[in-house]
Order: structure tokens, then C-alpha cells, then sequence
């Protein structure tokens, strides 16, 4: 499980000239009536690391936009396993966010902020007015949703169809980023992969067996990055079936 959130806490203000504007190129041109109002009633706010920025059957009131820092989306069961949806980072919006302001729902799953964050927030009723009245503003909300409903089924079909092992393959390639040495713990890799902290346990025994990797506390070093890449190939092919689920 992860150490206890801190509490929500952030600090507002209202900048005369929203430098934050720059961050977002889409943006930028727009010149409405209805997108200047939406300016004045947008507001900057800190979020310090380890922040629930809204929990799962919380209501929506703001549209989110980060600038900096990184906000884990995350879902958990009912027996306690967790799963990373998706992390919003600068220059993003939150896709939950834009789905329970268009429908008048309550959140589905849980936020938190990774490392300080700074994001803009906008309220329901001056996101909905810009959303009618502006249309750049409109392609934007909806060009960005699309784009992460197609990494959700993305994600739904990796945690439905693909073997563990080579997910857990692909993940320690991707979080190396080229290096050797991956910091994270078991409990971490089992919440981004959707599945349980034994599972992964166990996989990477197997791997570390056939000389692939070696683990530490709160780290794993890969000893033969092309062995996992051939496996994350491999088990991409149609060809290949069944696998450790």
C-alpha cells in the first residue's frame, strides 16, 4: 500500500496576465468573450507532493489543467489492489476530469500528486460557458480526451489479453528509460500493472533465475535488457498464447 497521503492543501491566486497560457499553444489565440471570462475566473493552485487531488465518489468542480509536476490516476478494488490508470503531466488535462464535468458525475477513482504540482483550475460553470462559447476551446477538451480514452483501451486490452510477464518486461524497459537500474518497489510495479504484489514477486524470481535481472530493496537492475525486449516481442506476436495471468 502506499504511506498515507497528505492532506489537501494548495495556494490560489488569480495573475492579472495568465502567464500559464504559454504552456498551452492551443490556447493561446483564442479571443472570445466567453474564453476572456473563463481567464478571470481561472485560478493557479500548489499542490504539494503526496496531495489526494480528489478522491474516488468525489464530486467535480474545477477543470484541471497541470503546468508542472506529475498526478498519479489511480483505481483500487475492493480487496485492495490497485492499478495506475494514467499520470497527467505538464501541458495535460485530467481525462476523468473532463468526463464528470460533461456528464455531472462523481470521480470513478482516486488522484495524487506524484511531486509538487502546479495546475490551473477552472470552474464547472465557467468550463461549461467556454465549452459552448469558444470553440478552440472545445477542440481542445475534446481532442485531449480522445487521445486518453485511447490510452485507457489500450491499458484495458494490456491487463486483458497480454501475458504478465511480458508486461512486467516491457514496464521495467520503459521505466530504465535506456539505464540499468529501475527504483521501484514490488508493491509500485504491481499497482502499474494492475495485478498483485505476489505476482510480481514471483515474476521476477523467474527473471532473476534466468540471469535477466537482479532485485534490491526498493530497486531492480537489469542484467539482460535485449532478453526482455525479445520477450515483450515475442509475446506480441499472435502466435504466442497463454502466460501467467
Amino acid at each position: 500500500m502506499h504511506p498515507p497521503h497528505r492532506s489537501l492543501e494548495t495556494t490560489c491566486a488569480n495573475p492579472a496576465v495568465p502567464d500559464w497560457l504559454n504552456r498551452f499553444s492551443a490556447l493561446r489565440g483564442l479571443s472570445e468573450p466567453v474564453w476572456k471570462r473563463t481567464l478571470q475566473s481561472a485560478r493557479v493552485a500548489t499542490f504539494p507532493a503526496g496531495t489526494v487531488v480528489f478522491h474516488d465518489g468525489a464530486g467535480c468542480r474545477d477543470y484541471l489543467l497541470v503546468l508542472t509536476g506529475t498526478v498519479r490516476v489511480q483505481k483500487t478494488s475492493e480487496d485492495g489492489h490497485e492499478i495506475v490508470l494514467y499520470r497527467v503531466r505538464a501541458g495535460e488535462s485530467c481525462v476523468l476530469t473532463t468526463s464528470c464535468l460533461l456528464a455531472g458525475e462523481r470521480y470513478p477513482a482516486q488522484a495524487v500528486t506524484e511531486s509538487e504540482v502546479s495546475a490551473v483550475l477552472i470552474p464547472v460553470g465557467a468550463f461549461r460557458d467556454a465549452l459552448a462559447g469558444a470553440p478552440g476551446f472545445r477542440e481542445f477538451v475534446f481532442e485531449a480526451y480522445g487521445r486518453r480514452i485511447a490510452d485507457l483501451i489500450r491499458l484495458v486490452r494490456e491487463v486483458s489479453f497480454e501475458r504478465i510477464d511480458a508486461r512486467l518486461a516491457r514496464r521495467l524497459l520503459e521505466k530504465a528509460a535506456g539505464g540499468m537500474v529501475v527504483t521501484a518497489t514490488h508493491q509500485a510495479l504491481a499497482a502499474e500493472l494492475g495485478t498483485a504484489r505476489e505476482v510480481v514477486s514471483r515474476q521476477l524470481r523467474a527473471f532473476a533465475w534466468r540471469g535477466w535481472v537482479r532485485a534490491g530493496r526498493g530497486h531492480i537492475r537489469l542484467l539482460d535488457a535485449e532478453a526482455l525486449g525479445r520477450l515483450t516481442r515475442c509475446a506480441a506476436s499472435p502466435a504466442v498464447q497463454g502466460g501467467e495471468g
